[in-house]
């Protein structure tokens, strides 16, 4: 369960999350991305194409309750999150259309997340109260335009901000360790063994699926790798705010343990990712133009 302190806790970690991004962007940077809407489109399909539908199939395959099928779609149809930005960089990725399709997919989230949402819940039979979801995302966009106002005041107050927001979405994963999981440690145990597979298969499968659509596209091999990442790495804490402040009591508890799983497990799958992708570097793909940005 979460209290009303963590609530509190976690209402400010999100704010500070989302300033941070906001703080790593400026107008031109929405500007160079109207001018390249190939990326843009991208980061579209791969966000509300791949991911939800990689979830609803999870959702329909495995035998699970309703509550935890309900989490999967609502982890499945995130953004993107910053970690993902994080394991572009050190995957020696196109941080620049990391980024570019971090924010598009929060951005475009408002709409989107509601509508596919709704889409495969229907198709699951399952209730979705998309009326408080969208209240929600609206207020998360407001420190996202808060953090861009620091930016465009002070270059050095926006790249203070955009490094606190990016290292406490990794410090987010550690609060849910020594938090959540030790007072939830029997519900855990009794979770099935499906809801492990789903919470591992949705970063993974997401990964391989975005790494495939860009090669498929025959995009330079350091624009695949952070599709691959982007697609994949959702953003937990963003699913987790929206579960607290939208459901009540033990089913929120229960449509919640997908995204606490995933959000712990997706670093250690994104860790072995990068580890691979850093091999992959060779002097090969550096002769390939960068076609994308």
């Amino acid at each position: 369960m979460v209290g009303a302190f963590e609530q509190a806790l976690l209402a400010l970690m999100i704010f500070v999350i989302m300033l941070g991004m906001g703080a790593s962007l400026t107008p031109r940077d929405f500007y160079l991305a109207l001018r390249r809407p190939y990326g843009l489109a991208i980061g579209v399909i791969s966000q509300y194409g791949f991911m939800p539908l990689i979830g609803f199939l999870l959702a329909t395959f495995l035998v699970v309750p309703e509550t935890i099928a309900l989490g999967i779609l609502i982890m499945a149809c995130m953004p993107g999150g910053t970690t993902s930005n994080i394991f572009t960089y050190f995957s020696k990725g196109n941080l620049a259309l990391s980024v570019l399709m971090t924010v598009t997919s929060t951005v475009t989230g408002v709409v989107l997340i509601p509508l596919v949402l709704v889409l495969y819940a229907s198709a699951l039979d399952l209730e979705i109260p998309r009326e408080n979801i969208i209240v929600t995302l609206v207020l998360l966009l407001v420190p996202v335009a808060i953090g861009m106002v620091l930016r465009k005041l002070s270059a050095n107050v926006g790249a203070v901000t955009e490094f606190f927001g990016s290292a406490l979405a990794l410090f987010f994963i550690v609060f849910l360790m020594v938090s959540w999981i030790p007072r939830n440690w029997q519900f855990l145990l009794e979770t099935t063994p499906a809801t492990y597979f789903a919470s591992i298969g949705l970063g993974l499968f997401g990964i391989t699926i975005g790494y495939l659509f860009a090669r498929a596209l025959r995009l330079h091999p350091r624009n695949a790798r952070t599709v691959a990442l982007e697609t994949g790495i959702q953003n937990g804490p963003l699913a987790i705010a929206i579960i607290v402040f939208t459901f009540q009591g033990s089913e929120a508890q229960a449509i919640m343990a997908v995204p606490v799983l995933y959000s712990l497990f997706i670093v250690i799958v994104s860790t072995c990712v990068t580890l691979v992708f850093r091999r992959a570097n060779t002097a090969a793909e550096q002769k390939i133009p960068d076609s994308l940005l």
